[in-house]
């Protein structure tokens, strides 16, 4: 497997991983029942999500459990997340717009995937691809609610909203080989994946009724893709990594 190839599937699976872990954050302390169930599912579906994409990756000298290694063995500096999915949970408006946000370029992503060439991916991404429209859904139904509640919830996820955008930007920063796989027809490219984010998540917010901030006027929030991790990362694979540092060769 190419560096390009490999760098993609990593990258992807890491963003799964690291936000469906945030997303299980909610569990016990949503707003409410249906919603503390709602972000537990979703979490779960995020977590198989990056398994399946970890066993994609040959294992270097068959080495034994790969997958579970990239996941919770790996150095902390080998991961490409970016800086969107290890955002702590501030509150319940920013983590409904990062799920909108992240979830629509995912949803996006794994549609472009069904054309992809390498096969592994485009049987993955029918899989997937009907798993995140309802993330998706979920995400547009309580965008809507919540923008249009009261003035102090409207105010409220338009905040969010500024403050999320730039490290939303982030998701498609470019990575090393990523022209390979464009070339190999494995995907289109980031780039193309952002004009056809921008599209949808333009049109969405808008219809709620929010604003979205002069996309020329943002800096995004880039480095994770490449060799500098968010400030979150490090101490939330080590709470993720609890049990494992225990006894790292234990077999369960």
């Amino acid at each position: 497997m190419n560096l390009g190839l490999t760098n993609f599937i990593l990258k992807t699976a890491d963003d799964s991983f690291i936000v469906g872990h945030r997303n299980s954050e909610w569990t016990g302390f949503g707003p409410f029942m249906e919603e503390d169930i709602a972000f537990a599912s979703m979490a779960q579906d995020k977590i198989g999500h990056a398994w399946e994409l970890y066993k994609l990756i040959p294992a270097p000298n068959d080495q034994q459990n790969y997958a579970e290694w990239l996941a919770f063995q790996r150095p902390v500096s080998d991961f490409k997340v970016a800086h969107l999915a290890a955002l702590p949970n501030e509150g319940y408006d920013f983590s409904l717009i990062r799920h909108f946000l992240f979830d629509h370029a995912e949803y996006l992503r794994y549609e472009m995937l069904l054309s992809s060439s390498f096969e592994p991916l485009s049987h993955l991404a029918k899989k997937i691809k009907g798993e995140l429209k309802f993330h998706t859904m979920h995400a547009e139904t309580f965008l809507f609610q919540l923008a249009n509640g009261s003035v102090e919830s409207k105010a409220r996820m338009q905040a969010a909203l500024n403050y999320t955008l730039p490290f939303a930007l982030g998701l498609f920063e470019t990575y090393e080989g990523e022209q390979e796989i464009i070339n190999a027809g494995v995907f289109e490219g980031e780039e193309a994946l952002k004009k056809k984010w921008i599209q949808r998540i333009t049109a969405l917010i808008n219809e709620a009724g929010l604003t979205l901030p002069d996309l020329n006027t943002i800096e995004p929030v880039f480095g994770g893709r490449n060799g500098y991790p968010s400030e979150h990362l490090a101490p939330l694979l080590a709470e993720m990594r609890e049990v494992i540092a225990l006894d790292p060769n234990a077999e369960w």
